[in-house]
């Protein structure tokens, strides 16, 4: 049976049940800050980046919910257990609010870990996902990468992903050199209803080299062929093993490719000044902190003209 063949059932139309969030990374970004506390639990006002993501997932009857994490990541799996000694303590107090917000972390959906030995690339971490996922299509939500809430974009992908089987990727217009940071689509049609069939996608170009101005950000949903096609995925150029590789393999397997066009409010906490523009832009909106954080900025922002 060819490889082909053998990708047929990614036409499945299935909904994802399962979600998987890639969190091993060094975040040498933020360093000294990450030296101890993941990445992926920096503050975003008053809730940590993953809590966002894993909220998200929930949200959209992904239950079960995968973090991959490295060395040094336990935390990660601390924040989503209950805190005994914590909750204790908000409860003689009678601080309803703040328990109601702690035990959120542990109630939000059924948290299972595993790690990855070593950071070898987004592709590497999705494939220690192999056993959780089985044979059905999931979602992979990337840890720095926020979608407002009040914004539809990952509920649009799964119902598309079920129409439609293969592989649905969540795709933002950019313009420029930007493209070099993303993941880049070749479009096979237009964009009809949000939705755009993809003929080819490639990994970080050279702003000369990208195949549209359509780049590729931290959502997808996939076919559970994609860890056979990561096992026969080489590394690229970075030494790392690209899941936009192993995505374009199945691609010319014949698996459809689709990506849903987003437009809404998106907040990148991988990168150092837009992490601090998504704390100020969340910050101003904070149903507690909103008003008087407003009301401060703008005097502050005077004062700099």
């Amino acid at each position: 049976m060819s490889s082909a063949e053998q990708a047929q059932p990614a036409t499945s139309t299935v909904r994802a049940r399962k979600a998987v969030i890639p969190a091993a990374g060094l975040g040498t970004r933020f360093v000294p800050a990450t030296k101890v506390v993941p990445k992926e639990l920096l503050p975003v006002v008053d809730v940590p980046a993953l809590e966002y993501i894993v909220a998200e997932a929930a949200a959209q009857g992904l239950a079960d919910v995968l973090v991959i994490t490295g060395r040094g990541k336990s935390a990660i799996e601390d924040h989503f257990d209950a805190a005994p000694q914590l909750e204790d303590a908000l409860e003689r107090k009678g601080d309803k609010h703040r328990l109601a917000r702690i035990r959120r972390s542990t109630e939000l959906a059924r948290m299972h870990y595993t790690r990855q030995p070593e950071a070898r690339g987004l592709g590497d971490a999705v494939s220690y996902a192999e056993a959780f996922v089985g044979n059905e299509p999931f979602a992979v939500l990337l840890g720095d990468d926020i979608i407002d809430e009040r914004d539809v974009l990952l509920a649009r992908m799964l119902d598309v992903q079920a129409e439609k089987g293969g592989i649905v990727v969540g795709l933002i217009e950019v313009s420029g050199a930007a493209i070099s940071l993303y993941g880049s689509i070749k479009p096979a049609g237009e964009v009809i209803d949000g939705v755009i069939a993809v003929e080819t996608l490639i990994e970080k170009p050279k702003p000369e080299e990208a195949l549209s101005n359509l780049a590729v950000i931290g959502r997808y949903v996939l076919p559970p062929e994609i860890f056979d096609a990561l096992r026969r995925t080489e590394l690229g150029a970075r030494g790392e093993l690209e899941l936009t590789d192993a995505m374009r393999t199945l691609g010319q397997d014949g698996v459809p490719v689709h990506g849903v066009v987003f437009s809404g409010r998106r907040y990148d906490t991988g990168d150092r000044q837009d992490y601090l523009r998504a704390v100020v832009r969340l910050a101003c909106e904070h149903p507690e902190l909103g008003a008087d954080f407003s009301g401060w900025l703008r005097e502050f922002v005077r004062t700099l003209e």
